[in-house]
Parts: C-alpha cells; structure tokens; sequence
C-alpha cells in the first residue's frame, strides 16, 4: 500500500489540469482557464489550494456556477460540481449560451447515465458536441483539512449531522438517506486514497448501518473486475464507532470562535475610545485568518497546549525583532562616513551581512505577517479564558471526570454570577450528569435545574441526555481517567502592549493530562488486537472477501500499520489530537481521521439542545 493522505490534492490538481499531470503552452506558461464550481466545489477546493497556486496553474478565474457569468468565447472551462439536477440544468444553459471555448466536466461525485444523456442532449441541440472535451467522475465528496484529517461536508452539513441521525421522529427512508450520504462520501474517500479497507464497527448503531453499507457498496465495485475503481492492496482497520459525549463537551473547545475549512474568524477588541462623555468600552472587530499548511507555527504547534503556544508566540517576537535590530543596526553602519579607517573597515566587513540581510527582506516581513497572525489569534483566545474564567471551568472538568474531590459545590459553582456563561455552566453540568454512575435523585435534579433556571441556562440539553441516559443505561466517563493534582492559578498578569508583542503568565492548568480517550483505546485495541470487553463484540468486514461474514473474529491476526478513525454523528479536535499525540509513540504506524462533521462544545450543544425540544 502507498500510504498518500495527499492524494486529496493530487487529484485536483490533476483536474484543474485537464486531467492530466501537466499542459504548458509553446511559451512554457499553463495554459490559461476559468474554474467553474458549486458550493460544494468550492469547500473541497479553498483547504487545498491558495489563490495563488490556483493562478500558477492557469486559472484566471474562478466564479460560483449559479453566479451571473460573461462569456468567454476563447477560454476553456474547467467545471467541478456535484451533479444535481439544478448544477446540469445550468451547464446545459451553459452549452446552449457558448459561453466557453471548450469544457471539461469533472463531477464530485458519481455521475448517473440518465443526467449524463441530459448533458449530451444539450450538446446535441447546441452544436457543442466537439467543444465538451471530457467528462471525469472524481470521486472528491468530501474536504480535506489537513494531511490526516478529513470531513464529509460543509454545504447541507445539518444532513447529516448528530441531531439528524438522533431525531426521534426520523423516518426510515430519511435515515436510509442520511446512510447513503455519508456512505457515498466514504466511498469517494477510499477511491480517492486508491485503498479497500477492512471495516469494524459496534453492533446496534448508526456506525453499524454505515459499515453494513460501504461493505456492500466496495463488494459490488470490487466484483467488477474491468471497471473497479481500485487497485491498491488492503488498509488496516478502518473504525467506525458509535458516540462519546464528554469529549465534546470540555470547555477548551467552547472558545467563542468559529473554525472551518482551516479558517478561524475572531472578534478582537479595538481598545478603549476616548469621547467628551470619557473612555468608551472597547469595540470588537471581527477578523478572518487562514491557517495554511504553508504556515510553520500552525502546523508546529495547532495541537499544542494553550500555554505552550503563547511562550512560542513570545519566542518567535523575539526573534524577529533580534533580526529586525540587526538590519537596523547594518544600515546604521552603512551610514557612517568613510574617512575613519575603524568605520571604513566595519564598512567593508558588513557589507556582505547587509547585503544578505537585505535579501531576506521579503522573508522577514512574511515572518512579521505570521507573528501577527499567531499573536492576533492567541490574544483573542486568550481574552475568552480571562472573561468566562476557562481556566477555572477546565479543572473543575477534570475533576469531575476523574472523581476528585471539587474544592466548591457544583450547586456554587453555577449559583456564582462572576464564573462563566450560561453555556459554561450547562457544559459542566452535563459533564458530572454524564460521569457520575448514580445519577442524582428527583430532589437534587430539582435542586440543580433550578439554579440553571436562575443563571440562564436553557434546560433542553439535560432533558436530552437524561433521556439518554436512560436508554443507553451507561455512563460513558473513561474509567481509568487518572487524578488530577492541578491547582487553580491567576490566569495572566499581563496580557499585551502596543503592536505585535503578546506576554501571557500563569495559565499552566491548561495543560491537558496526557491519556487517551475513549476513541483511542478502541482504535488501540483493534490495531494492537488486543482483547478488550469494549471491542471484542465488534463486526468485521473484509470486503475483498467473495462472501461477505457477519463474524467478530478478525481474519487477520497481525497488528495493524495504518488505520481510518471515522466517526459517525460528529467529531472534534480534541479527539483528534488525541490520536495524532498517540500515534507519535507508535513508529512506523499511521492515522487518519475523519468525520461526519466537525464540531466545537457550543455547536454540539445547539444539537442536543434541538433535540431535547422533542
């Protein structure tokens, strides 16, 4: 097996070059196109390529296809879109308008043969038959955020997201949609990686129905030994699992802040206005940043603890002002006239050393663009944590999950009006209800709802999960989560000054202790095929097999190398990192991880809250 988490990218860029490795013209340059895609086109695309990388591969333009469009009579279309009725429709206008010179039609999915004669009809009547210059499936239905992490999608998410699958008053048939969504999702993802998996998966849940269908789905290709779309050698255990609550729910993943498609949009405070009537309040800026892979302190640090990260933000100003200085410091040289030997020698000495320092220039601005970036984001981070007292919120969580004695009530802690929000107090609470094996009596139920009542926190969340509960009969809290000797500190005494600089103290409780999560003790267990109660009574599925086998033994006997953690109802980047913190220990060993939908504790919550109004 060739192990390419980037074969995601590989197969774009192939796409927006017709399909083929590389086209220049006679001058060497690409050859110049417009890209024509739908939303889902666009989601897949903007986390793997940059404007600029799209420009280097000649596409001049890139426009929605449902937008109002110009003709461009002299220029080929490259068009990526999911093959809805509406999508051909609009492409058939597109034909029958001649709006480009030529086009190539790459579908995101499978494409089916009554939709395809649609577009050949349109053709026909237009006279553009020799103009459609290639029709291509790709097999690209889901997003890839980074080289081990994927989602399914970002358009029409709700589809199929935890609420969607939990709905008490779901129907058959839209449960066997929201099945065939994710599947064929899945499904484009294993062409794509060029892999057949082999699949486990609990009994009795939504996973259960999705690995019963990506077998079936990877059988019937498979059959088909002259249009099987795979060639690859078999992957380790792809794991599809049912779901853990605490792991959404931990307050470090509740920071006001929305992250998609590797962009993180903040509100950042503008300081503090003076006006005849005095000092005004600070006002909040909304701001966008784009975490690329390009970005060495994202991907040095984005699964680092939060303290880490701003010690690194610090280091990392410090060393571009020491560099700043030292071209500040040449140029001063460089100004010194000539008649002074001892100035004449030094002269002659940094010439070189400016020459070279100048050189870097461009470099070190780049440098200052992402110091900003990183100490913009760790501030506004940071800003949340000293506003909802996180820090706080973050033991008192670990306490809980780990059964240590909590230094205040848990009836204090929502009571007091200074700690945190409404949601703050809701996520903590859900937390002990989830952890605790003997749920609290009708009493102190009672009791607690009241001052969730009083601090304003919406209850529909707890009458889900008690339901919940109720029916799983289980609590899903680890139990070997470990004690915790963590000690509340003052968060920060100083926060920043003027312009770049970011100075942080005394937030070390931020640290997450190092254990795996409930994910990845299955995802162990599977791989290492160790006997464990927890996963000893998971199906297997090989579909390389001729005959399919409803068995919990696994065939192969060997631990496994590489492994797809998929999550069926939604997944988060704890959980992730997780995996990633895990797997550094195992050499020679690979994860990938996926989800239907990715989400923080706040979106999570809105879920169960919805959920709990039935």
């Amino acid at each position: 097996l060739c192990f390419q988490p980037d074969s995601t990218q590989a197969t774009a860029s192939r796409m927006l070059n017709f399909n083929v490795p590389h086209i220049k013209n006679s001058t060497g340059e690409p050859v110049w196109k417009v890209l024509i895609y739908d939303r889902f086109g666009q989601d897949i695309i903007s986390p793997l390529l940059s404007v600029k990388e799209l420009r280097d591969m000649g596409i001049t333009l890139h426009l929605l296809l449902h937008s109002d469009r110009d003709p461009i009579p002299d220029v080929p279309a490259v068009y990526f879109v999911m093959p809805t009725e509406e999508n051909i429709d609009r492409m058939c206008q597109d034909l029958r308008n001649q709006l480009y010179e030529s086009y190539y039609l790459n579908f995101i999915s499978a494409i089916s043969r009554s939709k395809l004669e649609d577009i050949a009809n349109a053709a026909l009547a237009a006279s553009a038959v020799t103009q459609v210059a290639k029709v291509f499936d790709q097999y690209l239905n889901f997003i890839t955020l980074e080289d081990d992490m994927f989602v399914l999608c970002n358009q029409n998410k709700e589809l199929v997201s935890y609420r969607a699958i939990n709905r008490p008053d779901i129907t058959d048939t839209e449960m066997e949609t929201v099945m065939d969504t994710i599947v064929d999702s899945l499904f484009c993802f294993f062409v794509t990686l060029g892999a057949v998996p082999i699949i486990r998966c609990s009994r009795g849940t939504a996973a259960e129905m999705v690995a019963v269908k990506l077998d079936k789905k990877l059988r019937e290709n498979l059959r088909d030994a002259r249009n099987s779309l795979f060639t690859g050698d078999t992957l380790g255990a792809g794991q599809f699992r049912s779901f853990k609550f605490q792991i959404y729910i931990l307050s470090l993943e509740t920071l006001e802040r929305d992250f998609h498609l590797n962009r993180v949009n903040l509100e950042e405070s503008s300081g503090v206005e003076n006006s005849p009537a005095g000092a005004r309040p600070k006002r909040k800026n909304k701001k966008s940043y784009d975490l690329t892979p390009v970005d060495k302190f994202w991907q040095k640090h984005k699964g680092s603890p939060f303290p880490e990260v701003a010690e690194s933000v610090q280091q990392e100003l410090e060393s571009y002002r020491a560099q700043e200085d030292e071209v500040k410091r040449l140029k001063s040289i460089m100004g010194l006239e000539g008649e002074d030997e001892g100035a004449i020698s030094m002269l002659s000495d940094n010439t070189a050393k400016l020459t070279s320092a100048v050189s870097s220039l461009p470099e070190l601005l780049e440098k200052k663009r992402l110091i900003d970036l990183h100490t913009n984001v760790a501030t506004a981070v940071l800003e949340h944590i000293k506003a909802r007292k996180l820090d706080v919120y973050f033991e008192y969580e670990e306490k809980i999950m780990s059964k240590t004695t909590l230094d205040k009530s848990l009836l204090d802690i929502i009571s007091d009006p200074d700690a945190g929000t409404p949601e703050d107090k809701m996520r903590l609470f859900l937390i002990y209800y989830i952890s605790t094996q003997q749920a609290p009596s009708e009493a102190d139920l009672e009791q607690y709802k009241k001052a969730l009542t009083d601090a304003g926190c919406n209850l529909n969340p707890l009458q889900y999960i008690k339901q919940w509960k109720a029916f799983t009969k289980m609590a899903s809290a680890p139990a070997s989560y470990g004690s915790t000797t963590t000690k509340p500190m003052g968060l920060l005494s100083r926060v920043m000054n003027t312009g770049s600089q970011f100075v942080m103290e005394g937030v070390k409780n931020l640290v997450l202790k190092q254990q795996n999560l409930p994910v990845t003790r299955i995802l162990d267990n599977l791989m290492e095929m160790k006997s464990n109660p927890e996963t000893d009574d998971y199906r297997y599925f090989d579909p390389k097999m001729l005959r399919g086998n409803d068995s919990s033994v696994p065939r192969n006997k060997n631990p496994f190398q590489e492994a797809i953690v998929f999550v069926v109802g939604g997944g988060n980047y704890i959980e992730y990192q997780n995996l990633v913190d895990y797997i550094k220990g195992k050499q020679g060993k690979h994860i990938l991880y996926g989800c239907s939908e990715l989400f923080n504790a706040t979106q999570f919550i809105k879920q169960l809250s919805q959920l709990g109004q039935k």
